[in-house]
């Protein structure tokens, strides 16, 4: 058939509820052996950021090799405690619920209270500073759990349409740019062999199968990590980088953080392992904007999940479960001493596409390795000495799939109506132009615009507006609300979305977001 002959309806795809190709969704398992190598595969991916935010504030809290070790097997375990919570009891969705980057903005005006720097002792000002974090988390959890069991947020998502959703989502993943290609290029010799490799296994050659089974695609991360992690600890022994200065060796060598020597070889984490929290309404103001901002990024995360999952969008209803217990898991955070509050992982979110694979029981499989490998300490410190820029690497490719799972969703939207193409437009733009210029403003002046004397408000203006998602979210659903709103809802995408904003509304969703052990029962979905 020519070009000319086809019906204009042949010419374009018709809107999809669920993506092509995935071969594994939300509730279909593969086999215990390839979902275990896969739930492996997902905990090797969380490991950038459970090392990178402790190796970031510990040192600036005046802690040593020693205490990054042991909050590093914090974080790990409690991101594995709160990721079997949440896929057993909140959205359900295959999401790992990780360190999050939104809180270090208030963690470190805590850090640089003067009432913590005057202490001299290193040691006992870290003790110090991680309490005061852990009261200000424990306190801003609270607002979360309200928020979310309170149906609050579910009646806020009322408000969202998929065109006010793209930007939230596509920011999810477009957002994190500062994380992708910049930190390859602090050690391009190992950074960029490794993004030609996974792109190579994940893609051109995910047709090859050793007895049927497409080794490369599924577990292109683990192949590829480990052929460059070889290589670069081959240049770190054969003593490449000696005479690199400090920064190159921190980006390039294995085991620059120093933990597989000073991590103990088991200890379990326990809930005030630093003492006794303490508590500041400073603090605490401040560090509620971190949870607004873990809020909105994870609304995101959750959408890009049940997409790449092939479920349907999570009900208004299941949306709010799900940030009732991400509070419950920042009160672990709190209790803890994890150091920064916690999120939806986007990287694992992207993996998720990558494998094609969207099965919960791998994620639930993966809280399990991370739960193991932070008790045996010595055994995930060798793991957590991968160098970074090869996290790096891999997150160019997964934050992209989350970008355009955001993207896809404008496929339900009238993208030839000038009203939807200037508020998607404005809203992508000024998402990542703000938390830009924030960013750079921090940089260049040594503090951030926000510089009052008022600290609690300095944080809240400064975190909410250094995340990508939010700014995308406040702009798109504004105005997607306001602007000529009358008669606009089909240009919205709103008939299509109208099915997913009750829990009765698709009979998929129940098959989807139910709880498990027939808890339906007692909490009876609305």
């Amino acid at each position: 058939m020519e070009m000319t002959d086809m019906k204009p309806e042949e010419m374009s795809h018709p809107p999809m509820d669920q993506l092509i190709g995935m071969e594994y969704c939300i509730d279909s398992n593969p086999s215990w052996g390839g979902a275990i190598v896969l739930g492996f595969q997902h905990f090797i991916l969380c490991l950038g950021t459970a090392v990178m935010i402790p190796t970031m504030l510990v040192p600036l809290m005046g802690g040593n090799a020693h205490d990054k070790a042991k909050v590093v097997q914090t974080v790990l375990f409690v991101t594995g405690i709160n990721t079997i919570l949440q896929t057993l009891f909140g959205t359900r969705l295959p999401t790992v619920i990780g360190g999050s980057y939104a809180f270090v903005i208030p963690v470190i005006s805590v850090i640089s209270d003067p009432s913590l720097v005057r202490i001299a002792d290193d040691h006992t000002r870290f003790k110090m500073t991680m309490r005061a974090i852990q009261g200000a988390l424990i306190i801003s959890s609270c607002i979360q759990i309200i928020i979310g069991y309170s149906q609050l947020w579910g009646v806020c998502s009322r408000f969202f349409s998929p065109l006010g959703m793209v930007p939230v989502i596509a920011l999810a993943g477009f957002g994190l740019f500062e994380r992708g290609f910049p930190v390859i290029g602090k050690c391009v010799e190992i950074g960029l062999p490794m993004l030609v490799l996974f792109v190579a296994l994940s893609q051109y050659l995910k047709h090859v199968q050793v007895r049927h089974f497409p080794i490369l695609e599924r577990f292109s991360v683990l192949i590829s990590i480990a052929l460059l992690w070889v290589y670069a600890h081959i240049l770190t022994v054969s003593g490449a980088y000696k005479h690199s200065s400090l920064l190159t060796q921190v980006n390039c060598c294995t085991d620059r953080a120093n933990l597989i020597t000073t991590a103990s070889w088991i200890s379990i984490p326990y809930p005030l392992q630093w003492g006794a929290p303490t508590f500041s309404a400073d603090h605490s103001f401040g560090m509620m904007s971190a949870v607004l901002v873990s809020l909105i990024e994870s609304t995101g995360a959750f959408m890009a999940a049940a997409r790449l999952a092939s479920a349907t969008p999570p009900p208004p209803f299941v949306l709010s479960r799900g940030i009732g217990w991400q509070g419950i898991g920042l009160l672990f955070d709190g209790l803890f001493g994890t150091v920064s509050g916690s999120t939806v992982s986007v990287e694992n979110v992207g993996l998720l596409g990558s494998t094609r694979i969207g099965s919960r029981r791998v994620i639930q499989i993966s809280a399990g390795f991370m739960i193991f490998f932070s008790i045996l300490g010595r055994f995930g410190a060798l793991f957590a000495s991968i160098p970074f820029t090869l996290f790096a690497a891999i997150y160019c490719v997964l934050f992209g799939y989350v970008g355009a799972v955001g993207l896809s969703f404008m496929q339900f939207t009238n993208m030839n109506s000038m009203r939807n193409l200037f508020i998607i437009g404005i809203s992508l733009f000024l998402g990542i132009s703000i938390p830009e210029y924030f960013f750079q403003f921090t940089i260049s002046a040594q503090h951030s615009p926000a510089h009052t004397r008022a600290g609690w408000f300095n944080d809240l203006i400064n975190t909410i507006f250094s995340s990508p998602p939010t700014v995308g979210f406040i702009i798109s659903v504004v105005l997607d609300n306001t602007l000529e709103v009358r008669n606009r809802a089909k240009d919205r995408g709103m008939p299509w979305w109208a099915r997913f904003r009750t829990f009765r509304g698709d009979s998929r969703n129940e098959e989807f977001y139910n709880l498990p052990f027939n808890l339906n029962r007692f909490f009876p979905p609305s």
